[in-house]
């Protein structure tokens, strides 16, 4: 787990790097429950499937998986419920004005603790086609390739 100034990273979605270009990237606190807190303390939790919408003037998550607490009884939650995230309104506004653009969207980007809150990275993203998807694969492959040379290189 990656700590720095005092926040430990749960949940990572790589893959929405992968699709979109993230243009801007928002903090979002998250309404849960305290048996979700506890799982998320564990480390259970998924958002590859989760996204983000904003419906009468608030943002909501869906699709995020916390496990339930092994020791939470009838006190857990349904592990796909809807979870509102806290955001200021002027951030809502300048959001839902982004979106209303045609191809952008909120993704989940990551899930962290921020001393002890817990918080959700959102991205503001817009899709990308199949060829910028080639153009970064080769780009990597370009970056590997370089590296593995200059490694041979040091060992002679």
């Amino acid at each position: 787990m990656a700590k720095e100034k005092g926040s430990r990273l749960i949940a990572n979605n790589k893959k929405a790097y992968h699709d979109y270009f993230i243009e801007e990237t928002y903090e979002a606190g998250i309404a849960l429950h305290g048996t979700e807190v506890k799982s998320l303390r564990m480390g259970k939790c998924s958002i590859k499937e989760s996204f983000v919408r904003i419906e009468n003037e608030e943002v909501y998550i869906y699709g995020m998986h916390i496990s339930p607490y092994e020791k939470g009884n009838i006190f857990n939650r349904d592990p796909l419920r809807v979870k509102k995230l806290l955001l200021h309104k002027s951030e809502i506004r300048k959001m839902k004005g982004k979106i209303a653009e045609k191809g952008y969207t909120l993704v989940p980007l990551k899930v962290y603790f921020n001393r002890s809150l817990v918080k959700v990275e959102i991205g503001l993203a817009k899709g990308k086609k199949l060829y910028d998807k080639r153009q970064d694969i080769a780009k990597k492959d370009q970056r590997r390739e370089a590296e593995r040379d200059f490694k041979v290189r040091n060992l002679y």
